[in-house]
């Protein structure tokens, strides 16, 4: 007899990306982050709006949940602040002072705070609630192997820190997953590459991914990036065997007190001051950002190792938020440690969400048999909301819009194609909103790869964010193999992969010497938009199978000019969320100086609009990130 249908809600919050996602028999069936409802970036606040949407998609109630599951476990946590300021002790007493009030008036009393929070969202019975609270790190593995397309595999779960573990090996098998090692508190790779993106200016838990961006643009023959390396590894870090480390407290801050690093420390160490994050970017702050991303690719590699070691496995599943490094997994991938490798495309906070209620639906509840799909089951990542064309008609009556409609998609894909060649920049707005913190093109901006100035004009006009920062490509599946050195998929863009020879240009001898934005602006490829420094490229594999519409748009753009891919970046300005409704689309079309926006199947030209050029009146200030 089968089992009885099993609805469980997944809950991340409280400290970083705040999402929700539910699940029935196993099954994926929404999951979103709160900061695109909030439009507040990478809230941690309870995650109201995420769970309406979750519950709303759904269908059902909450007395209707078998199971409400938090991403982790609050007490542990504590046990873990607390010993952590009692063994640095008297150091960190205004960290402890300004932590404590916070988690004896709010975080002490989780199960609380979860039930009024959903009492917010509708009345249901507290007694037939139950909560669960699996450990962070399992929440992150299971996201990762549960919909993974393997019956069997190694997992590795790399972030900052959950209750104590900072990393680890588990081996995946039928619906088990077993932890085999850990690394703990305060030996963390993820957040030692904080450390790093806090000392260059950038905002933590934010600004790694610009780390990432920038290192290519260090010199990796110059003599100051090797010392950087040296430095790093002979002051700040003890590497092993097996991928553990071991970091030097004496240089970080992290652990009792309110900033990563020991400034003054960091400053002795490396020769210069923290940069300030308007700074202007100078040649050491590329070497440095290359010389950690080359430390914590060795890191990575040798954790990979021992994973396979401790497991067999052909196959690696990964989760955490230093599985976002896309370029530390290209290397891996290169590597060939594992026949294949499947990363959670929300592999960071928020991805503990779906990780939660996956994880207590197969080690809680289900006796049943893991059912594995290909590619995996995760609907390519369009978990989100989607809008009808009556609610795109309401936002066109409010804001007295001026469309075309279309309804023939092969018509409507001519002109938007059409547009993109002449070096226009679309805004693309299709179906259910992507989970994760990629764009994968149901909420992109759009651009033409071959147009040596579309990097410039996005970045400064468009998204109005850092200039050296890189885009990356969406390709059609079947022409990858034209344009990248790249031989499985990457649906989720989190693989970096080298430009094909044939399509670079010569670089000159003096290329390394250059100043940064000599670098930039030199032409490396005739897909010069997604071609970063370092000649490597962030690539989405776009499938007919997954994202149709995309597909389809992106091959008429190659039957126009030949070229299989088109520059996708999200659909956002610096320090907004990525759009979530219509609404949001066109105030921030009509906010930048994007040409032409994409929703479903209306098309609105920039220059038809009412008062196009006030773009003013559509600004909305965000933080910066």
């Amino acid at each position: 007899m089968a089992n009885t249908s099993r609805k469980i809600l997944g809950i991340s919050a409280f400290y970083h990306d705040s999402a929700a996602a539910i699940i029935e028999d196993g099954k994926i069936i929404a999951a979103a982050q709160e900061e695109r409802f909030t439009r507040d970036k990478h809230t941690p606040d309870f995650p109201l709006g995420a769970i309406r949407y979750c519950l709303d998609e759904s269908g059902f109630s909450i007395d209707e949940l078998d199971a409400v599951v938090f991403y982790d476990k609050p007490l542990l946590k504590f046990e873990r602040l607390l010993e952590t300021y009692y063994k640095f002790s008297p150091k960190g007493f205004l960290s402890f002072a300004k932590a404590m009030p916070v988690w004896l008036n709010e975080k002490m009393f989780f199960k609380k705070i979860i039930r009024e929070g959903l009492r917010e969202i509708e009345p249901y019975s507290i007694r037939n609630l139950k909560l669960l609270f699996p450990e962070h790190h399992l929440s992150h593995s299971a996201s990762a192997y549960y919909p993974s397309p393997f019956k069997e595999s190694a997992i590795l779960t790399i972030d900052g820190v959950g209750e104590w573990s900072t990393a680890s090996i588990s081996h995946g098998k039928g619906s088990s997953i077993k932890v085999l090692k850990e690394l703990n508190f305060p030996h963390s790779v993820g957040l030692l590459y904080s450390a790093f993106t806090y000392f260059l200016g950038f905002m933590v838990n934010s600004g790694e991914y610009k780390l990432m961006g920038l290192a290519p643009y260090g010199n990796p023959e110059a003599k100051e990036t090797l010392n950087f390396e040296r430095l790093i590894k002979e002051n700040l870090i003890k590497i092993f065997d097996d991928g553990s480390i071991w970091l030097d407290q004496s240089y970080f801050n992290y652990a009792t007190g309110l900033r990563m690093v020991k400034d003054d420390k960091w400053k002795a160490l490396f020769g210069f001051d923290r940069r300030d994050s308007e700074d202007e970017l100078q040649q050491h702050h590329c070497n440095l950002a290359l010389a950690i991303q080359r430390v914590t690719e060795e890191i990575v590699l040798k954790m990979a190792l021992e994973a396979k070691k401790l497991t067999g496995s052909k196959n690696l599943c990964m989760a955490g938020g230093v599985a976002l490094n896309c370029v530390a997994n290209g290397k891996l991938q290169e590597a060939g440690i594992f026949d294949e490798i499947y990363i959670q495309p929300a592999a960071g906070d928020a991805g503990g969400a779906l990780g939660a209620a996956l994880a207590a639906y197969h080690l809680y509840f289900s006796k049943e048999e893991r059912k594995v799909t290909r590619p995996d089951s995760m609907e390519g990542s369009y978990l989100g909301p989607s809008y009808s064309d009556k609610e795109v008609l309401q936002v066109i009556r409010k804001v007295k819009a001026v469309y075309h409609h279309f309804t023939d998609l092969n018509k409507m894909n001519e002109l938007v194609a059409g547009e993109l060649a002449k070096g226009q920049v679309v805004g693309w707005f299709q179906g259910r909103m992507e989970f994760g913190p990629r764009a994968l093109g149901n909420r992109s901006i759009l651009g033409d790869a071959r147009n040596p100035e579309m990097q410039k004009r996005l970045n400064l006009k468009i998204k109005y964010r850092e200039g050296f920062r890189p885009f990356a490509p969406s390709v059609l599946a079947e022409e990858v193999g034209n344009y990248f050195d790249l031989d499985q998929p990457s649906p989720y863009m989190l693989l970096v992969s080298p430009v094909k020879e044939s399509r670079r240009t010569i670089l000159p001898t003096d290329y390394h010497d250059l100043g940064l934005w000599e670098k930039l602006y030199h032409e490396r490829s005739d897909i010069q938009s997604v071609t970063h420094l370092d000649f490597s490229a962030r690539i989405q594999t776009v499938h007919k199978e997954t994202n149709p519409r995309y597909h389809a748009l992106i091959k008429e753009f190659q039957r126009q000019t030949g070229f299989g891919l088109v520059v996708n970046t999200s659909f956002n300005v610096r320090g907004e969320p990525i759009v979530c409704t219509p609404h949001d689309a066109y105030r921030c079309f009509m906010s930048t100086e994007m040409d032409v926006l994409v929703i479903n199947n209306f098309v609105f030209m920039k220059q038809e609009q009412p008062d196009w050029e006030n773009r003013e009146k559509w600004v909305v200030n965000f933080k910066m990130d």
